[in-house]
């Protein structure tokens, strides 16, 4: 009975999702959001598209499991990355107020197109994580709750795919922002309802899920949250979803809803990882990434109100990825042509192999966050000396930062193998990450003041 009456309720989000995307849209309009009428979107629009399209499954799945093995440590651990709302806030700011359009248009004025192709590959591979992951949550969730039935992870996966492509290469940015609005509202009002659930059940105590340790001890958790710390300020200007919806308003509307989705997505994420320290306290064991163990801890309807808002976020996630994705291949690599039919290849593209990365395996779900975190920290001394600071940094000093990223964002990913090994220092993986960020940014930041000078007035 829950696996019918879910299928069906997000098969209704699903066709609702349909009918609110636009009927009708300009080239303008499936690049740069603009409504039929050419109008900017709405603060309220604004925000409820970043918060649903940075609250998705695969962030909500973290939050329960490092709430699950760390304590609240954990959540607030992984709740540390939403302050990217106010260092992207910040950065686009700054870029607005210097007169650049986009992260490319400030990247290209100083390091030409080696510079903007550097920060291009990182941003594509955070787009094709998104979707691949988001997929990922979908076979999961599909496969606990339809055991019975043969493939059932790989047809879901499949028919989600297929459906968030139909209503994304219809209309671009602008679906993407119509139905993120329909989509987060239901979001909202079925985890609330969840949340108050688990909040009254008899063996809930707050005091208890406040102060709880985890499965694991708390240790590493304070270990992420020195990562998190060290990538809060690059990580926002990695991710095209927050930045393209940083330059689609005015400069105030932006700034508010910066703010906004940085207290509502954070208020989100450590409600849903309260889920996690729950299981945690009452013992539950550990199965299919929490949905198999939520299944036998919770009510039949609450355990489903919990998978239809994961459903529910990964469906929003999925056509803003798309939708950033065909904006950086025609707008800023320029390798298809502005057009609708332009747009809905490269959607087309990217959904192909994130949905083909689902049959190759995944590891844990966190390692997307980490490899793709670590790759962008090049970004944190170049925008701290090159944007704040206004000092003109050399392009090997740039190249040096990113290719170090880039060797640390590899190492990571490759841990396991022999090669990394011999490289890391012992211990946990997550220390092994701060090894890896601290050292990032140490060589980052050298090379960068090493190339940098102070950019003389013009007469």
């Amino acid at each position: 009975m829950t696996a019918t009456l879910i299928v069906a309720i997000f098969a209704g989000i699903v066709l609702a999702s349909l009918l609110v995307a636009p009927r009708r849209v300009s080239v303008e309009g499936f690049f740069g959001g603009q409504t039929s009428t050419g109008q900017a979107p709405s603060l309220l629009t604004l925000v409820l598209s970043q918060v649903t399209t940075w609250i998705f499954a695969r962030s909500l799945m973290n939050a329960a499991i490092l709430g699950y093995f760390y304590g609240m440590v954990g959540t607030l651990a992984y709740a540390a990355y939403y302050g990217s709302f106010l260092t992207g806030g910040f950065v686009v700011a700054r870029l607005r107020a210097g007169g650049a359009g986009s992260v490319q248009d400030w990247l290209n004025t100083r390091f030409g197109t080696l510079g903007t192709s550097c920060y291009n590959l990182v941003i594509a591979l955070r787009l094709l994580s998104e979707v691949f992951a988001n997929l990922i949550v979908v076979g999961l969730i599909f496969s606990a709750v339809l055991p019975e039935m043969a493939l059932a992870k790989e047809l879901s996966i499949l028919l989600v795919a297929l459906l968030g492509l139909a209503y994304s290469a219809w209309g671009g940015l602008s679906a993407a922002l119509r139905t993120d609005v329909l989509q987060m509202s239901v979001f909202l009002v079925v985890f609330v309802v969840a949340f108050i659930a688990m909040l009254v059940s008899p063996g809930f105590e707050l005091g208890a899920v406040l102060t709880a340790q985890g499965t694991a001890g708390s240790y590493n958790g304070w270990v992420l949250m020195a990562v998190a710390a060290l990538q809060v300020f690059s990580y926002p200007v990695h991710d095209p979803v927050m930045m393209d919806r940083g330059f689609l308003a005015d400069e105030k509307t932006t700034k508010r809803s910066f703010l906004h989705a940085f207290w509502l997505s954070s208020l989100c994420i450590i409600a849903f990882g309260m889920f996690g320290i729950q299981a945690s306290l009452v013992g539950a064991e550990y199965e299919g990434e929490l949905i198999g163990t939520w299944a036998g801890m919770f009510p039949a309807w609450i355990f489903g109100a919990l998978l239809i808002s994961l459903l529910v976020s990964a469906l929003s996630t999925l056509d803003s990825a798309l939708s950033s994705a065909s904006r950086l291949c025609v707008e800023e690599l320029g390798i298809a042509p502005r057009s609708l039919n332009g747009g809905r290849i490269v959607m087309v593209f990217f959904m192909l192999a994130g949905a083909a990365l689902t049959l190759w395996g995944n590891a844990t779900l966190f390692d997307a966050v980490a490899v793709s975190g670590t790759a962008s920290m090049f970004l944190t001394p170049v925008l701290i000396v090159g944007l704040v600071m206004g000092r003109q940094i050399a392009l090997w000093s740039y190249l040096t930062a990113f290719g170090t990223a880039f060797i640390g964002a590899v190492l990571y990913f490759a841990r396991a193998s022999t090669w990394a090994t011999a490289l890391l220092p012992q211990g946990h993986k997550y220390e092994q990450l701060l090894a890896i960020c601290v050292v990032v940014l140490i060589v980052g930041f050298v090379a960068v003041l090493a190339g940098a000078r102070r950019v003389e007035p013009t007469v």
